[in-house]
């Protein structure tokens, strides 16, 4: 099975791709990010973000979006501008026909670290830890889009991958 994950957010997204098989640790396909221009309307970035968002998915064909949720934001514009961005992500998901999930903060955080207010630092050692890797993923946006992937393997049970 493989889990697409991304962070959204306003200018960069982040995006990883795992591969999640029963019995099986979680191996790394790819990371990443995606980056929109300031200079661009939020209309353009919108569409930016939609069509690479596509063609990530088009040439990778994960099975399963994986989506962080907005749980809480100090500033109302930043809160909206992220929805915005994660309406494009779930549209795109939904129109390239894939299983959607959708997970909050805590429970990322949870399914890594087994605490819901762990720190940021913590979540990027284990996504490190879980696909053995050498470093951790950066920057941060491409390792929170792993987390998101690695919660959503724990999370399911998933049939046999394709």
């Amino acid at each position: 099975m493989l889990i697409f994950g991304v962070d959204p957010g306003t200018a960069a997204i982040g995006y990883g791709l795992v591969k999640a098989e029963r019995g099986k640790e979680c191996a790394l396909e790819i990371f990443g990010c995606i980056e929109t221009s300031p200079r661009r309307t939020t209309a353009e970035r919108l569409g930016d973000l939609y069509e690479a968002l596509t063609a990530l998915i088009k040439k990778y064909r994960p099975d399963v979006l994986a989506v962080e949720d907005i749980f809480f934001f100090k500033n109302l514009k930043t809160a909206v501008k992220v929805s915005q961005a994660r309406g494009v992500i779930l549209l795109a998901g939904q129109k390239n026909h894939l299983l959607i999930y959708e997970y909050t903060p805590l429970q990322v955080k949870q399914a890594l670290t087994g605490y819901g207010r762990a720190e940021k630092k913590q979540i990027q050692q284990m996504v490190k830890s879980v696909l053995r890797l050498k470093e951790a993923p950066q920057p941060d946006d491409a390792a929170d889009a792993l987390a998101v992937a690695i919660c959503c393997a724990h999370s399911k049970n998933w049939p046999r991958s394709r």
